[in-house]
């Protein structure tokens, strides 16, 4: 996939006041202070568009972007643009926020995931420097209880040696697997060293032009 332009549209304090759902749309969430924003530009090519903040819960709302792209594996339509968003919600977990404001977000996202009629799949960002975390195996439990479809971002893939990454993520599918029959697909990425970059990009062309199909 080519992107040839990623551009901010606007930020919902609720699902029902998100843009028209006349496109498909990939959502982006993690526990805060994952990385998301840096991961949301890597992947986009554009340092500017998500806002980086050292501060936990700077993200409060749902924030859209659109994308204009191109497909790489559908040759019958080499060099036609196809619109997307990208969305990125708020995280969750550690964030220094009051109870009520917690509560708040938490309904939020949670509208928006099993509410939002064009959201084809949600990017789960997990940091790679950790062993498995409750909150984030908390969080795919319920996903998968509400049946939104998902993939596995693993982050900062830098910052750690590359033993320390593969235990960590083999620790966490492991943890999954106790429970699940499938695992979803996932990434290893690197924001500063754009690793990953192409092969997220490749499940959402893969997605786009499966649901063109169907």
């Amino acid at each position: 996939m080519l992107i040839k332009s990623a551009k901010y549209i606007i930020s919902s304090p609720d699902f029902d006041m998100c843009p028209a759902p006349d496109k498909k749309e990939y959502a982006f969430i993690g526990r805060s202070n994952v990385g998301k924003s840096s991961l949301i530009n890597m992947v986009t090519n554009n340092d500017k568009l998500a806002k980086t903040s050292g501060t936990p819960g700077k993200t409060q709302l749902i924030n859209h972007f659109e994308i204009t792209s191109a497909s790489a594996i559908n040759t019958k339509k080499e060099g036609e643009n196809v619109k997307w968003y990208l969305v990125d919600l708020p995280g969750y977990g550690f964030a220094k926020v009051s109870m009520r404001s917690r509560n708040r977000w938490e309904q939020m996202i949670e509208n928006y995931l099993r509410k939002r009629p064009n959201l084809e799949m949600v990017f789960v960002l997990i940091d790679s420097r950790h062993t498995p975390q409750k909150l984030d195996l908390d969080f795919l439990n319920q996903l998968d209880a509400w049946q939104i479809p998902f993939a596995l971002v693993f982050t900062k893939s830098d910052k750690e040696t590359q033993s320390v990454v593969a235990k960590n993520v083999k620790a966490f599918l492991d943890r999954l697997r106790k429970t699940w029959q499938f695992l979803p697909q996932h990434f290893v990425t690197s924001a500063s060293k754009k690793l990953g970059r192409d092969k997220i990009l490749n499940l959402i062309d893969e997605k786009n032009e499966t649901k063109e199909e169907a």
